[in-house]
């Protein structure tokens, strides 16, 4: 294939220690321009990057002919107008969660894919880390039997009033930073939807910093019970678990593989245990090629704008509490 050349609007640490690596270690992709006015923060991606471009603008980078796809690391409410912006200019886009603030601005985000004519896609890494596929595939065959309940946590701890993930007027918040992973790792290894929820969520200053979500579900399989919970306040835990009435599957490290801890699935059955163990493994990477590989050969994609909607659709449930 072609390598698909990227380009990166902003120079924030995350795309510094994750995506910026994984788009020039992926197959198929190449790391080209960088949009930033800090040459100091541009250092830092030149140092895997050697012959990177920076533009000093992201109008310019969009405008670069040589870009054909962009990733958006934008504080989050930034996403909606850089998502139509490089739409409009013709890119295909990787944008990070939460792709947008409401349901409304998806939808808007989703009609400017359809009028483009571009791939666009929520950073929504999980779905392509093999510990995931695994689980759907268990809970598919009904290897715990008739799943009946399903929790997610994911925490960590992190007070600063100054940081972007925790003021309002950047889109802060664990429900907006976090719960995307929490509340659509169940919709999607069960393949659900919520029927029902309700929240209890602790603010301060407007952001929240806890949020409790519990309801029912239905997948394939019927209702199931379900409960959720984030925080930017608690020391740093994540763990996913699917209960049956033949068994349960539970994920030790299911969000941020590798920097949490080694992915790892078990299944657990009576006076059994079967576990997989997934070293080395780097979704961001496994991210950029699968989305490299829909757009140069229409292979599937495991995460569309409508899975994105319908996750936005939970955040905006729990936060109207």
């Amino acid at each position: 294939m072609e390598p698909m050349t990227w380009g990166i609007l902003g120079a924030s640490n995350f795309a510094l220690r994750r995506m910026g690596p994984a788009l020039h270690a992926a197959r198929g992709a190449r790391l080209g321009a960088l949009a930033t006015t800090s040459l100091e923060k541009a250092q830092g991606f030149r140092e895997f990057c050697p012959d990177l471009h920076v533009h000093d603008s992201y109008q310019a980078l969009l405008d670069d002919p040589a870009i054909e796809a962009v990733h958006i690391p934008l504080p989050n409410t930034l996403h909606l107008e850089w998502a139509l912006r490089a739409l409009e200019a013709g890119k295909h886009v990787l944008c990070e969660k939460p792709l947008a603030m409401s349901v409304a601005e998806v939808d808007r985000i989703i009609a400017a894919r359809e009028a483009s004519g571009r791939f666009c896609a929520e950073a929504f890494m999980i779905v392509h880390h093999p510990q995931w596929a695994l689980v759907r595939k268990w809970l598919d065959e009904g290897r715990i039997g008739q799943l009946l309940h399903a929790d997610a946590v994911f925490t960590f701890h992190n007070p600063d009033p100054t940081n972007i993930r925790n003021r309002r007027e950047t889109g802060g918040g664990s429900v907006p930073d976090i719960g995307c992973y929490a509340y659509s790792s169940l919709r999607h290894a069960a393949r659900a939807e919520p029927v029902d929820l309700v929240a209890t969520v602790t603010r301060e200053d407007g952001v929240d910093t806890m949020a409790q979500v519990r309801g029912t579900m239905r997948g394939p399989a019927g209702l199931f019970s379900f409960a959720a919970m984030t925080s930017t306040r608690l020391f740093p835990r994540q763990e996913v678990t699917f209960q049956g009435d033949r068994g349960r599957i539970s994920l030790s490290a299911p969000f941020n593989a590798s920097a949490f801890g080694e992915g790892q699935v078990t299944l657990h059955g009576f006076n059994t245990a079967e576990t997989h163990r997934f070293p080395g493994v780097n979704q961001y990477v496994l991210q950029v090629e699968a989305f490299v590989r829909h757009v140069r050969t229409g292979a599937p994609y495991p995460w569309s704008l409508e899975d994105a909607r319908g996750g936005q659709a939970m955040i905006d449930r729990v936060l109207a509490f």
